[in-house]
This record gives structure tokens, C-alpha cells and sequence, in this order.
């Protein structure tokens, strides 16, 4: 069993900058695949980025691509995503997930993972 808790979450103007945490508890972080997803209102979940149990291997949506960043500490079995350069359009709920190893790994789609946080709100104002 993996639970996950985000924060990190609020309410930051256009160019702004917030970091999300995803805490692990029941399983070290760097034994499984963590991914970021977010909701909008109205629409489908959708891939944000996400990083590898072997090694920093990221991934990246291409509409946060340069602008976020996923990290990861093994000492605090956090996952982090630094999120710069803020947009109205990355208002959304924002998710973590945990998928554990296997043979095959998609890192963006959504029914590869095993776990989910409960979400943390974020919204940019214009």
C-alpha cells in the first residue's frame, strides 16, 4: 500500500511560481513511478509530468514542458513539481500517483498507476 498527500497548492497571478509536494507513506518513492496529472473543470484529466523509479528519467507534457519541473528526495520520499511561469490554463486540481515497477510503464497515461493523492487546487489568476 502506497498512500500520497499533495500540497502545496493556492492561488498565484500569471508568471508566478508554486511548488507541489507529493508525500509518500508505505513504500520508499524511489521504488515506484510517480506521476503529476490535473483537472480542470470540465474536462478530462490530463498528463502533466512524471519521473521514474530507475534513476531522474522524467517526462513532460509538451504544454509544461521548460516551464515545470519534477524532482524527487529519497531522504523525505517526496516528490516535488516545481511549477514556474504560471498560466490561467494550469488552473486545476493537481493529482499525484504511484505506480509500482513492472515490465511495462506508459509514465502518461493515467491507468498505469496504482495510487492517488487526494489533489491539491491550483489556480492562476489573469
Amino acid at each position: 500500500q502506497v498512500q500520497l498527500v499533495e500540497s502545496g497548492g493556492g492561488l498565484v497571478e500569471t508568471g508566478g511560481s508554486l511548488r507541489l509536494s507529493c508525500a509518500a507513506s508505505g513504500r520508499a518513492s524511489s521504488s515506484y513511478g510517480t506521476g503529476w496529472f490535473r483537472q480542470a473543470p470540465g474536462k478530462e484529466r490530463e498528463f502533466v509530468a512524471a519521473i521514474h523509479w530507475i534513476g531522474r528519467a522524467s517526462y513532460y507534457a509538451d504544454s509544461v514542458k521548460g516551464r515545470f519541473t519534477i524532482s524527487r528526495d529519497n531522504a523525505k520520499n517526496t516528490v516535488y513539481l516545481q511549477m514556474n511561469s504560471l498560466q490561467p490554463e494550469d488552473t486545476a486540481v493537481y493529482y499525484c500517483a504511484a505506480h509500482l515497477p513492472s515490465s511495462r510503464y506508459d509514465p502518461k497515461a493515467s491507468y498505469e498507476y496504482d495510487y492517488w493523492g487526494q489533489g491539491t487546487q491550483v489556480t492562476v489568476s489573469s
